[in-house]
């Protein structure tokens, strides 16, 4: 790169590229029962990725979930359990959709 600078990836990149097999079909597993879940159109936006999380007490691999609504609000939600392990019953319930940490917040740096 010019000057020497190296592109970094940053935590929320661990994992994105990932080729180990099951990856892919855990993402796309996990989009459709988001958008199943909460009635979200096939076209929506759902990013899934799986973290690295090194506060004491987490898991080791957590995985978040990133949607957006109609009016552009975005909503997340996290299952600390690695993506691969993730099944239907760990996405949070529909009558939580408001509060699904819609805008981030240092108050709520424990589940956010």
């Amino acid at each position: 790169m010019p000057g020497g600078d190296a592109v970094r990836a940053g935590l929320l990149r661990i994992g994105a590229f990932r080729s180990e097999p099951g990856h892919e079909a855990a993402v796309g597993r996990v989009q459709t029962w988001t958008r199943e879940r909460f009635e979200l159109p096939e076209h929506a936006a759902v990013m899934v990725t799986e973290l690295v999380c090194r506060r004491p007490g987490c898991p080791p691999l957590e995985t978040v979930v990133a949607f957006w609504e109609a009016d552009n609000q975005r909503r997340h939600f996290k299952v600390l359990k690695p993506l691969v392990d993730v099944v239907a019953d760990d996405l949070p319930p529909v009558w939580l959709r408001g509060a699904l940490c819609a805008e981030p917040s240092d108050d709520y740096a424990c589940c956010c």
